[in-house]
């Protein structure tokens, strides 16, 4: 029974694409997309949604506007096939088809955002989304403009930082929101101007909240919570951006700062004490001794853009990217761990002329990371990581099929701080590593008709280990854990059955490079009242490397490891558990499924499902899952709309997740209900959209089952958001 669900929901959208409806022609609803008007901007061809081979969501307007959060991982988690990592609400970053981390590529505006955020689930992602236009998300393979690090899919976060077109009057829209369940206070600003062919922009934003407050629950150790302590979030940034546009040419530049402070759950320790007097002092002691980060980042981009060129290459694009990053972990008053990353990346290409009927582009993409980690609990070494590679992308148009084909090779070199494993007491010395490896794909989509269109796209993706992945070797104060990378071996010594203790020696094998090879199949009709969209995949990667539980516990009171099974320990006395990087076969695949029906011109119903099954493979037993695999879902929303009015009930269903790994706790499944209304009206000229949204409206103790700190760290409770956006 427990596959039931997501087969009915299949059938459904299938009796529902067969279904040919004769009516009047559609009228779009405020909060809808027309699909066939977005482009893709983080593909170089300009093609639409339909014209994709893979499958890609786009998030704009007002559904956009609706599904906002404070981090990427949660404004994103509502699009098929995308989950969060959820390290409470104050950081998580989007899972694509069960990947994560360095496979999951975040850009901003095709260029990478260049945080921390692959290194560790605690590190936010530094894309601000109050201030996007649109937010597309490629899943499956991306490789070929992005690199080996999109193994598992894009996210691109678009915004107007550079300006494109040239815009005579001054334009811009402001924000306000608050929410009940954690107090938060955000306020917005995009706006646009120009004189002549200058054109600039202005952005900026501010958020604040107090921690948030969760559904009721008990602790292990039998305290009762009702509110995540630790999970505030300061958090303000600008962007100032202007662009010289011509008809042969635009020239942009940009800059943009973030700042944010935010606790880190699970970390706030507190002392209990019986007497009055002593209140005060407890407060400011566990404030103290709290963890929580501080980051800042600096970002320049630029743009130069030739058009209209009168030779075989017909356009010619260079976009550049300075980040500066610094993102500290302070404990006890005193900073424990500084991650600084200073990056520049650099991608060249150009659109050429048609050679039989073939279009397409070929370009270099250059990247130098200077990725530093300081002080006593700092977990990986400083290392400075660079990668070149040159790419092709050609398309064909016959008849009924558009055909596309791709293929890049890179070279990624790592050169670690090797004095970082010596002051850790265990001896190692990496030479600079170096990794080579190529990626090729090839596609086609097929129009059935105006209505429909099958498409299919096989895609061979070698990645290169992270440094992260490679030479971890430390406690991880965020997540309560010891990681080592899978350049070292552990050596367990069991003379003594009552004290297993391990040591870490490096690996005489170098890691490997990951291979993937995967197959996407999608369908997709368009009828006046019906869009659905159905997409199956298969993905093997040999070589896999993730994070393993070994079951041992890490003592850093007195350096001495012990056998001692601890999922997550609330407190570091308790041991924090040993996770190594370990490569092995494995297969992910799973299906998305989405529909969008007008029953009438007043009432939609939109319903979505993903499933995604992982398990390694040659290991002498099938069933061997992966950790940390978001559970099957199911989600319906009704829209009603009339004239100025739009209203919404949802529900979100998360089965129970039971497919786990060794040492890895099952999660109960759970339905989330939500509601919103808005209304539109307009004032002077100027468009003003009021809202009031209520989530998780049954107070459900939800608990995300690809978080780290699921258990200590579940959803917020039932929230109320009220909030006004004015446009002009």
């Amino acid at each position: 029974m427990r596959y039931c669900l997501p087969k009915i929901s299949l059938c459904v959208l299938v009796a529902l694409s067969s279904h040919r409806v004769v009516a009047t022609e559609k009228q779009t609803q405020k909060d809808e997309n027309e699909v066939e008007k977005l482009i893709i901007t983080s593909t170089p061809l300009g093609r639409s949604v339909l014209e994709s081979s893979t499958p890609v969501t786009i998030l704009s307007g007002e559904k956009l506007d609706k599904n906002h959060s404070a981090t990427l991982g949660e404004t994103l988690k509502s699009v098929p096939g995308v989950n969060s990592t959820y390290f409470g609400p104050v950081s998580s970053s989007p899972i694509i088809r069960g990947l994560d981390g360095p496979r999951v590529k975040v850009v901003q505006n095709g260029m990478d955002s260049s945080d921390a955020s692959r290194v560790g689930p605690d590190h936010l992602t530094t894309t601000e989304t109050t201030t996007a236009t649109q937010i597309e998300v490629l899943r499956g393979p991306a490789t070929l403009l992005f690199g080996s690090g999109a193994i598992g899919g894009v996210v691109n976060v678009v915004d107007n930082r550079i300006p494109k077109t040239l815009q005579e009057d001054l334009s811009a829209t402001a924000s306000v929101l608050y929410d009940s369940v954690s107090n938060e206070r955000t306020f917005a600003t995009d706006i646009n101007g120009g004189s002549g062919k200058l054109a600039w922009h202005l952005d900026a934003y501010n958020r604040k909240t107090d921690d948030y407050t969760v559904p009721e629950f008990e602790l292990e150790d039998g305290d009762v919570v009702s509110q995540l302590d630790n999970s505030f979030i300061d958090s303000q940034g600008f962007t100032l951006g202007a662009g010289w546009i011509t008809s042969a040419m635009t020239l942009g530049f940009a800059f943009g700062q973030l700042k944010t402070d935010y606790g880190i759950p699970g970390h706030a320790h507190h002392e209990h004490e019986e007497h009055e007097e002593n209140e005060i002092h407890n407060e400011a002691e566990s404030q103290e001794e709290a963890v929580f980060a501080k980051m800042q980042q600096d970002r320049f981009q630029s743009a130069v853009d030739w058009k209209n060129l009168s030779s075989w290459i017909t356009e010619l694009h260079w976009h550049n990217a300075y980040t500066n990053y610094q993102h500290s972990e302070i404990e006890d008053a005193e900073v424990g761990t500084t991650f600084t990353n200073d990056s520049f990346e650099s991608r060249l290409w150009g659109k050429h002329a048609k050679i039989n009927g073939w279009q397409g582009v070929i370009g270099l993409h250059y990247m130098d990371s200077d990725f530093s980690a300081q002080g006593d609990e700092a977990f990986t070494p400083s290392t400075n990581t660079t990668s070149a590679a040159v790419f092709v992308l050609e398309e064909k148009e016959s008849g009924d099929f558009l055909y596309q084909l791709g293929a890049r090779i890179e070279q990624v070199a790592h050169q670690p701080d090797n004095a970082f494993f010596n002051n850790n007491a265990v001896q190692a010395n990496f030479d600079n590593l170096k990794y080579t490896v190529g990626s090729v794909s090839a596609g086609f989509v097929y129009q059935l008709g105006k209505q429909q269109s099958l498409a299919l796209n096989y895609a061979l993706s070698e990645r290169a280990p992270s440094a992260a992945e490679i030479f971890s070797n430390g406690l991880h104060i965020s997540t309560s854990t010891y990681e080592v990378g899978a350049g070292f071996d552990v050596v367990i010594d069991e003379s003594d059955a009552n004290d297993v203790e391990f040591t870490l020696v490096q690996s005489a094998q170098k890691v490997k490079i990951e291979t993937a090879n995967n197959l996407d199949f999608t369908y997709r009709i368009q009828t006046e009242h019906i869009h659905a969209n159905v997409s199956v995949f298969y993905n093997q990667v040999d070589d896999y490397l993730f994070q393993q539980n070994t079951g041992l516990a890490f003592h850093d009171h007195d350096e001495e490891p012990s056998s001692e099974n601890v999922d997550h320990p609330e407190h570091e006395e308790d041991g924090s558990p040993v996770y190594v990087f370990t490569q092995q076969d494995a297969k992910l695949y799973g299906f998305e499924a989405d529909i969008d029906w007008h029953l009438n011109q007043n009432l939609r119903v939109s319903a979505f499902t993903d499933f995604t099954r992982a398990k390694l493979i040659n290991t002498g037993n099938e069933n061997v899952n992966l950790p940390r695999i978001p559970p099957m879902r199911v989600g319906a929303n009704f829209h009603w709309e009339q004239d100025d009015w739009h209203a919404e009930l949802g529900a979100t269903y998360y089965a129970k997740q039971d497919k786990i790994a060794d040492f890895e706790s099952q999660t109960d499944g759970y339905t989330l209900l939500s509601a919103s209304f808005n209304y539109y009206l307009s004032v002077a000229n100027t468009d003003l959209t009021l809202f009031a949204r209520a989530n998780n409206l049954t107070n459900t103790l939800a608990r995300v089952h690809s978080s780290f700190l699921k258990d200590d760290a579940p959803l917020p409770a039932r929230s109320f958001v009220i909030g006004l956006k004015a446009s002009f």
